[in-house]
């Protein structure tokens, strides 16, 4: 699980990313990423639709979002933010298929600093 401090918590935060970050997409993942100067941990965010199913699937493919950021919170650069949309399909996929996706969106948010 992700600790407070590696959280996106305030709508403000999650609209100015939406509005302002560089947006990585995939088939079934929009990844939204910004870098400051500050010293402050990586932070995640998660926007799962109804788009992508019922509360069960919803659910689960946020907290298999979370689980893989959790997995790669030390490796992301200090200062950066990221929030991530799923889009409709997203729960059709395995475990596998959603953290390959995930992870080369966030690879190509991290290397375009």
């Amino acid at each position: 699980m992700l600790a407070r401090a590696n959280r996106l918590v305030r709508a403000d935060d999650y609209r100015r990313l939406v509005r302002r970050g560089r947006r990585y997409s995939s088939a079934h993942l929009l990844v939204y990423v910004s870098h400051s100067d500050d010293s402050r941990a990586p932070r995640f965010g998660f926007i799962v639709a109804k788009s992508v199913g019922g509360a069960v699937q919803r659910n689960t493919v946020r907290r298999r979002l979370k689980a893989y950021c959790a997995e790669i919170v030390e490796t992301v650069e200090v200062g950066t933010e990221m929030v991530v949309r799923a889009l409709p399909g997203a729960a059709q996929l395995t475990w596998d298929s959603l953290r390959s996706e995930i992870s080369d969106s966030v690879n190509r948010g991290e290397t375009a600093r």
